[in-house]
């Protein structure tokens, strides 16, 4: 005889969160993240007076090691590794300005590393989710030891035909 019983899917196994617990959430997660695509926009804003980019309100700073920084950075970035926050994030972060950290890419949690060591000293902190992977893949413009590249955008990471994915 057929059992009567119904295994719920994979999805709904574990109920939704409530609305407001939604709410909680993701509001937290937005002050805790930041895009590379928001990131980008932000440094190459325009201050609209002819004088260049306008000051973006924080500071870029990429944790991982020399070797990785050379192979490229987010150009303006601050090269500080996660191990040398304690000891050199005070001579290098101004704690009124907001940070960005960044490592590799989604498979590394050296950015939240970074993030919460410089949390610890006092410091606001934001994550840039997908690290310098995406940064590239996106097509964003990076530099190297042997000066600024910029690689075609993965259509599988940016929009195609717009200017934004309209997220």
């Amino acid at each position: 005889m057929k059992s009567s019983a119904v295994t719920p899917n994979p999805v709904l196994r574990v109920a939704p969160a409530s609305p407001a617990e939604a709410v909680a959430h993701f509001a937290a997660s937005l002050a805790f993240h930041a895009d590379v695509s928001d990131v980008a926009a932000a440094l190459a804003a325009d201050d609209g007076d002819g004088g260049g980019a306008r000051d973006p309100g924080f500071v870029v700073v990429d944790s991982r090691s020399t070797e990785s920084w050379d192979q490229g950075h987010v150009p303006g970035a601050i090269h500080l590794p996660t191990a040398l926050i304690p000891e050199q994030a005070g001579q290098l972060l101004d704690r009124a300005v907001p940070v960005v950290t960044y490592c590799w890419g989604p498979g590394c949690n050296g950015a939240t590393r970074a993030a919460l060591a410089l949390a610890e000293l006092g410091y606001q902190v934001k994550e840039m989710l997908g690290g310098f992977e995406y940064w590239v893949r996106e097509g964003f413009e990076f530099e190297t030891w042997e000066g600024r590249e910029r690689r075609t955008a993965d259509p599988l990471t940016a929009p195609a035909d717009a200017a934004d994915c309209g997220c």
